[in-house]
């Protein structure tokens, strides 16, 4: 069962995340500012995993899929165009169209969930391999190179409407807590609305829903196709951190940490898999500037032990001691205040 956050809850992590949002420019080096933009795009990519995973049910092992390919609807649109604004438009419209044609093939085609996670990451794969074998000159979209496995520049964002001024680091960095923000409280609001709700209800019980008269496979489709949305935003975020984009953005290694991100932040929740993917991120750097660990074999050892121990994840743990911690605190105020009321009947004179 999902528990949502209350609205105090979400104050706070608004509160937080504008801290951060313009406080952090002034306080980090411009090396940590840009890696954090990237992980920023990399938190997006997990925020939608974990809204058609923990909300819908959807188990979607290739949503690097609508992720990479919003990536490269960006670079490719910002050559042709040599603008960006609309080409961040074009890449959320191509992650959310992409994921609209393969979910409408898969739920009303009925797949199961194992196979539908098996086909998403199939396709993930195939897209890799194809982008790859793209390094020619005639490969090409309009005057955009694929490049191949060595990818095509990612052309910096410039302010709307305005191609002559590209942002800063630090612009772009603003602007990407901003999406992360909008993106989140976008997805809290669509999980408390009537759309969220059907969607809860379908992945607890598809067949009762149905019988409601609820067409499950309609609320999947729009579910997945927000969530494959999302991604692409994540995946234009990680092209101007990186200011390149490649194949290895639909390779193996963000599909199984997106997994990751998910199950040590907490299945069923938001934050979670937000807060999972700025760890991990965290936690591989740190693991790069060293020789002693592998970091393949550090994150599969995370995943074990996270999924033995805290098998809800970080944010549910935490949400749950919390939660414990009050109702011990309001009970002990009880029995404080009955023992109190016990003392001044006994103290009070018989008539």
């Amino acid at each position: 069962m999902i528990k949502g956050q209350t609205n105090g809850g979400l104050i706070a992590i608004a509160v937080i995340g504008l801290a951060v949002m313009f406080g952090a420019p002034h306080v980090l080096q411009l090396f940590t500012i840009i890696n954090l933009t990237t992980a920023i795009g990399l938190a997006l990519l997990g925020l939608s995993l974990g809204l058609v995973w923990g909300y819908g049910g959807i188990l979607c092992l290739g949503q690097t899929a609508f992720f990479g390919l919003g990536a490269y609807a960006y670079a490719v649109t910002a050559q042709n165009f040599g603008e960006t604004t609309g080409a961040v438009v074009v890449a959320m419209a191509v992650g959310a169209a992409v994921a609209a044609a393969l979910g409408y093939f898969m739920f009303y085609g009925r797949i199961s969930d194992v196979y539908l996670g098996v086909i998403t990451l199939t396709v993930t794969l195939i897209i890799f391999n194809l982008l790859r074998r793209t390094s020619g000159p005639e490969y090409k979209i309009g005057k955009a190179l694929l490049g191949g496995f060595n990818g095509t520049t990612a052309p910096p964002l410039q302010i709307p409407w305005d191609a002559r001024m590209t942002l800063f680091p630090q612009q772009l960095f603003y602007v990407s807590m901003g999406a992360l923000l909008l993106c989140y409280f976008g997805c809290v609001w669509l999980t408390r609305c009537h759309f969220g709700r059907v969607c809860i209800a379908i992945r607890e019980n598809e067949t009762r829903a149905e019988l409601l008269g609820y067409d499950a496979r309609l609320y999947k489709l729009g579910l997945f196709s927000v969530g494959g949305g999302v991604a692409a935003i994540g995946g234009v975020l990680v092209a101007n951190g990186i200011g390149r984009v490649t194949p290895d953005l639909f390779n193996l290694t963000y599909a199984a940490q997106a997994i990751i991100w998910v199950i040590v932040g907490g299945r069923g929740t938001l934050l979670g898999p937000v807060l999972g993917a700025f760890g991990v991120f965290w936690l591989t750097s740190w693991l790069g500037t060293q020789s002693y660990f592998n970091s393949n074999m550090v994150l599969g050892l995370v995943l074990i032990l996270f999924v033995l121990l805290l098998p809800r994840g970080v944010v549910p743990a935490v949400t749950e001691l919390a939660a414990r911690w009050g109702r011990r605190k309001v009970g002990r105020r009880e029995r404080m205040r009955a023992r109190r009321r016990g003392r001044r009947r006994a103290i009070q004179p018989a008539e």
